[in-house]
Protein backbone atom coordinates (compact mmCIF):
# COMPACT_ATOMS: atom_id res chain seq x y z
CA UNK A 1 0.00 0.00 0.00
CA UNK A 2 3.05 2.25 0.29
CA UNK A 3 4.26 1.56 -2.26
CA UNK A 4 1.67 2.38 -4.57
CA UNK A 5 1.05 5.36 -2.53
CA UNK A 6 4.90 6.78 -3.33
CA UNK A 7 3.92 5.69 -6.48
CA UNK A 8 1.07 7.86 -7.14
CA UNK A 9 2.47 10.81 -5.39
CA UNK A 10 6.02 10.27 -7.63
CA UNK A 11 3.54 10.28 -10.95
CA UNK A 12 1.83 13.71 -9.62
CA UNK A 13 4.56 15.47 -9.03
CA UNK A 14 6.30 14.64 -12.52
CA UNK A 15 3.62 15.90 -14.04
CA UNK A 16 4.82 19.62 -13.30
CA UNK A 17 7.88 21.23 -12.53
CA UNK A 18 8.87 22.17 -9.58
CA UNK A 19 9.07 25.61 -10.42
CA UNK A 20 5.56 25.82 -10.95
CA UNK A 21 5.02 23.59 -8.02
CA UNK A 22 6.73 26.27 -6.03
CA UNK A 23 4.98 29.31 -7.56
CA UNK A 24 1.85 28.01 -6.19
CA UNK A 25 3.55 27.76 -2.49
CA UNK A 26 4.86 31.02 -2.75
CA UNK A 27 2.24 33.59 -4.45
CA UNK A 28 -0.68 33.15 -1.91
CA UNK A 29 -2.25 35.52 0.73
CA UNK A 30 1.27 36.12 1.78
CA UNK A 31 2.60 37.64 -0.77
CA UNK A 32 -0.76 39.46 -1.84
CA UNK A 33 -0.82 40.58 1.99
CA UNK A 34 3.47 41.63 1.78
CA UNK A 35 3.40 43.26 -1.39
CA UNK A 36 0.37 45.31 -0.72
CA UNK A 37 1.11 46.54 2.61
CA UNK A 38 4.73 47.84 1.33
CA UNK A 39 2.90 49.48 -1.93
CA UNK A 40 0.53 51.26 0.47
CA UNK A 41 3.28 51.95 2.99
CA UNK A 42 5.99 53.14 0.71
CA UNK A 43 4.64 53.32 -2.85
CA UNK A 44 7.15 51.52 -4.74
CA UNK A 45 10.58 52.49 -2.54
CA UNK A 46 11.25 48.98 -1.87
CA UNK A 47 10.77 47.50 -5.08
CA UNK A 48 14.42 46.85 -4.87
CA UNK A 49 14.47 44.09 -1.89
CA UNK A 50 11.76 42.18 -4.28
CA UNK A 51 14.02 42.54 -7.17
CA UNK A 52 17.33 41.42 -4.74
CA UNK A 53 14.91 38.31 -3.34
CA UNK A 54 14.39 37.15 -6.52
CA UNK A 55 17.31 37.32 -7.86
CA UNK A 56 18.53 35.65 -4.71
CA UNK A 57 15.98 33.21 -4.80
CA UNK A 58 16.87 31.94 -8.40
CA UNK A 59 20.27 31.51 -7.04
CA UNK A 60 19.59 29.05 -4.25
CA UNK A 61 16.81 27.23 -6.14
CA UNK A 62 20.10 26.59 -9.04
CA UNK A 63 22.08 25.66 -6.02
CA UNK A 64 19.90 23.28 -4.21
CA UNK A 65 18.87 21.48 -7.55
CA UNK A 66 22.29 20.94 -8.67
CA UNK A 67 23.14 19.23 -5.04
CA UNK A 68 20.40 17.16 -5.14
CA UNK A 69 20.71 16.09 -8.94
CA UNK A 70 24.24 15.42 -8.12
CA UNK A 71 24.75 13.95 -4.93
CA UNK A 72 21.06 11.88 -5.61
CA UNK A 73 19.93 12.24 -2.03
CA UNK A 74 17.84 15.70 -0.63
CA UNK A 75 18.84 18.54 0.97
CA UNK A 76 17.71 17.40 4.63
CA UNK A 77 19.63 14.17 4.20
CA UNK A 78 22.90 15.87 3.11
CA UNK A 79 22.86 18.27 5.89
CA UNK A 80 22.11 15.53 8.76
CA UNK A 81 24.59 12.98 7.14
CA UNK A 82 27.52 15.30 5.37
CA UNK A 83 28.25 18.01 7.66
CA UNK A 84 30.20 18.56 11.22
CA UNK A 85 27.10 19.21 13.16
CA UNK A 86 25.30 18.50 10.55
CA UNK A 87 22.48 16.60 12.75
CA UNK A 88 21.53 19.23 15.28
CA UNK A 89 21.72 22.12 12.27
CA UNK A 90 19.35 19.71 10.31
CA UNK A 91 16.87 19.85 13.20
CA UNK A 92 17.14 23.42 13.86
CA UNK A 93 16.10 24.14 10.09
CA UNK A 94 13.05 21.78 10.89
CA UNK A 95 11.94 23.07 14.11
CA UNK A 96 12.16 26.82 12.62
CA UNK A 97 10.35 25.98 9.94
CA UNK A 98 7.54 24.31 11.32
CA UNK A 99 7.24 27.48 13.66
CA UNK A 100 7.77 29.35 10.56
CA UNK A 101 5.06 27.81 8.74
CA UNK A 102 2.43 27.64 11.77
CA UNK A 103 2.54 31.59 12.29
CA UNK A 104 2.39 31.70 8.28
CA UNK A 105 -1.08 29.33 8.41
CA UNK A 106 -2.64 31.34 11.37
CA UNK A 107 -2.05 34.86 9.11
CA UNK A 108 -3.35 32.79 6.14
CA UNK A 109 -6.23 31.53 7.41
CA UNK A 110 -7.60 34.59 9.80
CA UNK A 111 -7.33 36.30 6.09
CA UNK A 112 -9.34 34.06 4.05
CA UNK A 113 -12.01 33.85 7.50
CA UNK A 114 -12.17 37.36 7.44
CA UNK A 115 -12.54 37.94 3.66
CA UNK A 116 -15.10 35.23 3.47
CA UNK A 117 -16.83 37.28 6.80
CA UNK A 118 -16.58 40.36 4.24
CA UNK A 119 -18.21 38.15 1.45
CA UNK A 120 -21.42 36.76 3.83
CA UNK A 121 -22.12 40.13 4.55
CA UNK A 122 -21.79 41.70 1.63
CA UNK A 123 -23.55 39.08 -0.44
CA UNK A 124 -26.34 39.28 2.48
CA UNK A 125 -27.56 42.37 1.53
CA UNK A 126 -29.28 44.64 3.36
CA UNK A 127 -29.50 42.18 5.92
CA UNK A 128 -25.45 42.39 6.65
CA UNK A 129 -25.16 39.03 7.87
CA UNK A 130 -22.02 38.52 9.99
CA UNK A 131 -20.74 34.89 10.46
CA UNK A 132 -18.11 34.93 13.43
CA UNK A 133 -14.46 33.68 12.15
CA UNK A 134 -14.22 30.69 13.99
CA UNK A 135 -16.98 28.77 12.36
CA UNK A 136 -15.57 30.14 9.04
CA UNK A 137 -12.38 28.83 10.07
CA UNK A 138 -13.91 25.48 11.28
CA UNK A 139 -15.60 24.95 7.53
CA UNK A 140 -12.10 25.16 6.03
CA UNK A 141 -10.31 23.49 8.30
CA UNK A 142 -12.71 20.05 8.32
CA UNK A 143 -12.89 20.07 4.40
CA UNK A 144 -8.79 20.61 3.87
CA UNK A 145 -8.59 17.64 6.94
CA UNK A 146 -11.09 15.29 4.41
CA UNK A 147 -9.72 16.22 1.40
CA UNK A 148 -6.13 15.46 2.46
CA UNK A 149 -7.72 12.15 4.74
CA UNK A 150 -9.12 10.76 1.02
CA UNK A 151 -6.37 12.08 -0.95
CA UNK A 152 -8.63 14.52 -3.45
CA UNK A 153 -6.51 17.09 -3.23
CA UNK A 154 -5.55 17.39 -6.65
CA UNK A 155 -9.09 17.51 -7.52
CA UNK A 156 -9.52 20.62 -5.22
CA UNK A 157 -5.95 22.16 -6.19
CA UNK A 158 -7.86 22.23 -9.98
CA UNK A 159 -10.58 24.43 -8.68
CA UNK A 160 -8.70 26.78 -6.92
CA UNK A 161 -6.05 26.86 -9.64
CA UNK A 162 -8.68 28.95 -11.07
CA UNK A 163 -9.45 31.30 -8.42
CA UNK A 164 -5.44 32.02 -8.35
CA UNK A 165 -5.26 32.33 -11.84
CA UNK A 166 -8.33 34.62 -12.21
CA UNK A 167 -6.69 36.64 -9.14
CA UNK A 168 -3.93 37.19 -11.47
CA UNK A 169 -5.27 38.36 -14.70
CA UNK A 170 -7.75 40.72 -12.06
CA UNK A 171 -4.90 42.07 -10.63
CA UNK A 172 -2.88 42.55 -14.05
CA UNK A 173 -6.03 44.27 -15.05
CA UNK A 174 -5.90 47.11 -12.42
CA UNK A 175 -2.64 47.04 -12.83
CA UNK A 176 -3.04 48.42 -16.79
CA UNK A 177 -5.96 50.69 -15.01
CA UNK A 178 -4.17 52.39 -12.25
CA UNK A 179 -1.01 52.81 -14.75
CA UNK A 180 1.15 53.00 -11.38
CA UNK A 181 4.22 55.85 -12.46
CA UNK A 182 7.21 54.26 -14.14
CA UNK A 183 9.17 56.72 -13.15
CA UNK A 184 8.79 55.56 -9.53
CA UNK A 185 9.18 51.86 -10.29
CA UNK A 186 12.84 52.74 -11.46
CA UNK A 187 13.63 55.11 -8.29
CA UNK A 188 12.16 52.04 -6.13
CA UNK A 189 15.07 50.30 -7.68
CA UNK A 190 18.08 52.49 -5.56
CA UNK A 191 18.20 50.55 -2.07
CA UNK A 192 16.51 52.68 0.60
CA UNK A 193 14.84 51.99 3.61
CA UNK A 194 12.26 54.50 5.04
CA UNK A 195 13.23 55.76 8.65
CA UNK A 196 9.75 54.87 9.71
CA UNK A 197 8.40 52.34 12.64
CA UNK A 198 7.97 48.39 10.94
CA UNK A 199 9.96 49.76 8.06
CA UNK A 200 12.67 47.26 8.72
CA UNK A 201 10.18 44.20 9.15
CA UNK A 202 8.46 44.82 6.31
CA UNK A 203 11.80 44.79 4.20
CA UNK A 204 12.34 41.51 5.56
CA UNK A 205 9.02 40.46 5.52
CA UNK A 206 9.23 40.97 1.37
CA UNK A 207 12.49 38.66 1.55
CA UNK A 208 10.83 36.09 3.69
CA UNK A 209 7.83 35.50 1.34
CA UNK A 210 10.07 35.40 -1.74
CA UNK A 211 12.73 33.93 -0.84
CA UNK A 212 11.41 32.20 1.78
CA UNK A 213 13.70 28.80 2.79
CA UNK A 214 11.28 26.39 3.06
CA UNK A 215 10.78 26.57 -0.83
CA UNK A 216 14.53 25.64 -0.63
CA UNK A 217 14.20 22.73 1.16
CA UNK A 218 11.00 21.37 -0.75
CA UNK A 219 12.94 22.14 -3.98
CA UNK A 220 15.21 19.42 -3.11
CA UNK A 221 12.82 16.79 -2.69
CA UNK A 222 10.78 17.92 -5.41
CA UNK A 223 13.38 17.56 -7.75
CA UNK A 224 14.37 14.00 -6.13
CA UNK A 225 10.82 12.72 -6.43
CA UNK A 226 10.40 14.25 -10.53
CA UNK A 227 13.55 11.82 -11.37
CA UNK A 228 15.94 14.45 -12.36
CA UNK A 229 19.61 13.48 -13.32
CA UNK A 230 22.50 15.61 -14.02
CA UNK A 231 21.90 15.49 -17.33
CA UNK A 232 18.69 17.90 -16.87
CA UNK A 233 20.76 20.66 -14.84
CA UNK A 234 19.91 22.27 -17.68
CA UNK A 235 16.39 22.19 -17.47
CA UNK A 236 16.57 22.84 -13.54
CA UNK A 237 18.07 26.11 -14.15
CA UNK A 238 15.59 26.74 -16.69
CA UNK A 239 12.70 25.70 -14.29
CA UNK A 240 14.17 28.13 -11.75
CA UNK A 241 14.38 31.35 -13.71
CA UNK A 242 10.85 30.79 -14.58
CA UNK A 243 10.29 30.40 -10.92
CA UNK A 244 11.76 33.02 -10.08
CA UNK A 245 10.83 35.21 -13.12
CA UNK A 246 6.91 34.39 -12.36
CA UNK A 247 7.63 35.46 -8.75
CA UNK A 248 9.33 38.77 -9.20
CA UNK A 249 6.93 39.78 -12.35
CA UNK A 250 3.11 38.61 -10.08
CA UNK A 251 4.59 40.36 -6.96
CA UNK A 252 5.77 43.84 -8.63
CA UNK A 253 2.43 43.78 -10.06
CA UNK A 254 0.87 43.55 -6.51
CA UNK A 255 2.80 45.94 -5.38
CA UNK A 256 2.64 48.43 -8.12
CA UNK A 257 -1.30 48.24 -8.05
CA UNK A 258 -1.34 48.99 -4.09
CA UNK A 259 1.12 51.77 -5.09
CA UNK A 260 -1.74 53.14 -7.24
CA UNK A 261 -4.83 52.35 -4.83
CA UNK A 262 -4.31 52.32 -0.96
CA UNK A 263 -1.09 54.17 -1.39
CA UNK A 264 -2.63 56.96 -2.87
CA UNK A 265 -6.17 56.67 -0.61
CA UNK A 266 -3.75 57.04 2.78
CA UNK A 267 -4.46 53.36 3.75
CA UNK A 268 -1.08 51.19 5.52
CA UNK A 269 -3.06 47.66 5.20
CA UNK A 270 -3.70 47.28 8.44
CA UNK A 271 -6.77 45.06 8.31
CA UNK A 272 -8.24 42.60 5.49
CA UNK A 273 -10.83 44.88 4.74
CA UNK A 274 -8.66 47.16 3.16
CA UNK A 275 -7.99 44.47 1.27
CA UNK A 276 -10.99 44.67 -1.10
CA UNK A 277 -9.98 48.54 -1.80
CA UNK A 278 -7.01 47.13 -3.88
CA UNK A 279 -10.10 46.33 -6.37
CA UNK A 280 -11.34 49.65 -6.56
CA UNK A 281 -10.33 50.98 -9.66
CA UNK A 282 -12.63 47.71 -11.05
CA UNK A 283 -15.47 49.16 -9.13
CA UNK A 284 -18.50 47.65 -7.63
CA UNK A 285 -19.39 44.34 -5.30
CA UNK A 286 -18.25 42.26 -8.16
CA UNK A 287 -14.91 43.18 -7.93
CA UNK A 288 -14.77 42.53 -4.39
CA UNK A 289 -16.51 39.01 -4.63
CA UNK A 290 -13.11 38.61 -7.42
CA UNK A 291 -10.52 39.41 -4.71
CA UNK A 292 -12.35 37.50 -2.09
CA UNK A 293 -12.47 34.48 -4.72
CA UNK A 294 -8.86 35.33 -5.52
CA UNK A 295 -7.25 35.23 -2.27
CA UNK A 296 -9.55 32.68 -0.62
CA UNK A 297 -7.89 30.82 -3.15
CA UNK A 298 -4.62 31.43 -3.32
CA UNK A 299 -5.04 31.15 0.79
CA UNK A 300 -6.36 27.42 0.48
CA UNK A 301 -4.01 25.95 -2.05
CA UNK A 302 -1.03 27.46 0.28
CA UNK A 303 -2.51 25.82 3.41
CA UNK A 304 -1.84 22.28 1.83
CA UNK A 305 1.90 22.66 1.25
CA UNK A 306 2.42 24.64 5.09
CA UNK A 307 0.27 21.49 6.88
CA UNK A 308 2.58 18.87 4.76
CA UNK A 309 5.77 20.41 5.64
CA UNK A 310 6.14 18.96 9.11
CA UNK A 311 5.33 15.54 8.07
CA UNK A 312 7.51 15.75 4.75
CA UNK A 313 10.41 17.27 6.86
CA UNK A 314 10.17 14.60 9.87
CA UNK A 315 9.99 11.86 6.62
CA UNK A 316 12.93 13.12 4.92
CA UNK A 317 15.18 13.37 7.88
CA UNK A 318 14.11 9.90 8.64
CA UNK A 319 14.40 8.25 5.84
CA UNK A 320 10.75 7.21 6.02
CA UNK A 321 8.35 7.28 2.70
CA UNK A 322 5.57 10.03 1.81
CA UNK A 323 2.64 7.90 2.91
CA UNK A 324 -0.42 10.67 2.91
CA UNK A 325 -2.25 8.51 4.42
CA UNK A 326 -0.18 6.74 7.48
CA UNK A 327 -0.67 7.45 10.94
CA UNK A 328 2.16 9.84 11.44
CA UNK A 329 1.26 12.28 8.50
CA UNK A 330 -2.95 11.95 9.30
CA UNK A 331 -2.12 12.89 13.38
CA UNK A 332 0.57 15.88 12.17
CA UNK A 333 -2.01 17.80 9.56
CA UNK A 334 -4.75 17.65 12.11
CA UNK A 335 -2.32 19.28 14.77
CA UNK A 336 -1.22 21.81 12.11
CA UNK A 337 -4.69 22.39 11.27
CA UNK A 338 -5.71 23.59 14.86
CA UNK A 339 -3.30 25.84 14.38
CA UNK A 340 -5.38 27.69 12.21
CA UNK A 341 -7.67 29.03 14.37
CA UNK A 342 -4.96 31.08 16.04
CA UNK A 343 -5.75 34.41 14.67
CA UNK A 344 -9.60 34.16 16.90
CA UNK A 345 -7.48 33.78 19.73
CA UNK A 346 -4.81 36.57 19.03
CA UNK A 347 -5.04 40.18 19.34
CA UNK A 348 -3.30 41.58 15.85
CA UNK A 349 -4.98 41.43 12.91
CA UNK A 350 -4.07 39.01 10.10
CA UNK A 351 -2.46 41.23 8.22
CA UNK A 352 -0.14 42.14 10.81
CA UNK A 353 0.13 38.15 11.76
CA UNK A 354 1.38 37.32 8.44
CA UNK A 355 3.66 40.36 7.80
CA UNK A 356 5.37 39.46 11.13
CA UNK A 357 5.23 35.51 9.64
CA UNK A 358 7.19 36.37 6.57
CA UNK A 359 9.64 38.39 8.25
CA UNK A 360 10.30 35.03 10.99
CA UNK A 361 10.99 33.64 7.29
CA UNK A 362 13.80 35.43 6.75
CA UNK A 363 15.38 35.18 9.93
CA UNK A 364 15.85 31.72 8.86
CA UNK A 365 16.90 32.13 5.45
CA UNK A 366 20.88 32.10 7.12
CA UNK A 367 20.53 28.31 8.01
CA UNK A 368 20.17 27.21 4.49
CA UNK A 369 22.19 29.37 2.34
CA UNK A 370 25.32 28.67 4.54
CA UNK A 371 25.21 24.83 4.22
CA UNK A 372 24.36 24.50 0.30
CA UNK A 373 27.29 26.95 0.04
CA UNK A 374 29.68 24.67 2.25
CA UNK A 375 28.06 20.88 0.38
CA UNK A 376 28.40 22.26 -2.96
CA UNK A 377 31.98 22.51 -2.14
CA UNK A 378 32.69 19.09 -1.09
CA UNK A 379 34.17 16.90 -3.55
CA UNK A 380 32.29 14.19 -1.86
CA UNK A 381 28.84 15.15 -2.22
CA UNK A 382 29.51 17.27 -5.86
CA UNK A 383 31.66 14.54 -7.07
CA UNK A 384 33.32 16.58 -10.50
CA UNK A 385 30.36 19.23 -10.11
CA UNK A 386 32.41 21.73 -8.38
CA UNK A 387 30.20 24.84 -8.76
CA UNK A 388 31.73 27.69 -10.87
CA UNK A 389 33.10 30.94 -9.20
CA UNK A 390 30.34 32.57 -10.31
CA UNK A 391 28.14 30.30 -8.86
CA UNK A 392 30.56 30.93 -5.45
CA UNK A 393 30.39 34.53 -5.46
CA UNK A 394 27.00 34.49 -5.97
CA UNK A 395 26.18 32.02 -2.84
CA UNK A 396 28.03 34.19 -1.49
CA UNK A 397 25.86 37.39 -2.14
CA UNK A 398 23.30 35.56 -0.82
CA UNK A 399 25.12 34.79 2.58
CA UNK A 400 25.46 38.17 3.20
CA UNK A 401 21.97 39.67 1.94
CA UNK A 402 20.49 36.70 4.30
CA UNK A 403 22.15 38.12 7.26
CA UNK A 404 21.67 41.57 6.23
CA UNK A 405 17.96 40.78 6.08
CA UNK A 406 18.18 38.54 9.35
CA UNK A 407 19.35 41.65 10.90
CA UNK A 408 16.36 43.78 9.94
CA UNK A 409 13.99 41.19 10.99
CA UNK A 410 15.37 41.53 14.64
CA UNK A 411 15.23 45.22 14.57
CA UNK A 412 11.75 44.57 13.71
CA UNK A 413 11.13 42.52 16.21
CA UNK A 414 12.16 44.78 18.32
Amino acid sequence: MERKTRNKLLIALSAVGPGLFLIGYNIGTGSVTTMAKAGAEYGMTLFWALILSCIFTYILMVAYGQMTLTSTNTALHNIKNKLRGGKVLAIYIIITLIIGEILALIGIMGIVAELVQEGIRLFSGERGTIVNTFWIILVFATMLYFLLWFGRYKMFEKILTVFVILMAICFIAVFFMVRPSFSAIFAGMVPGIPETPGAFRLVAAMVGTTASAAVFIMRSTVVKEKGWTIKDLGTEKRDALTSAGMMLLLSAIIMAVSAGTLHIMGLKLDTTIEMIRLFEPLGGQFAAFLLILGITGAGLSTIFPIVLIAPWLISDYTGRPRNIKSPMYRILIMGGLIFAFGSVFLEQTPPILMVFSQAFQAAILPAVAIPVFLLLNRQDVMNTHLPSTRMNAGLIAVIIFSLVTTYYAILGFM
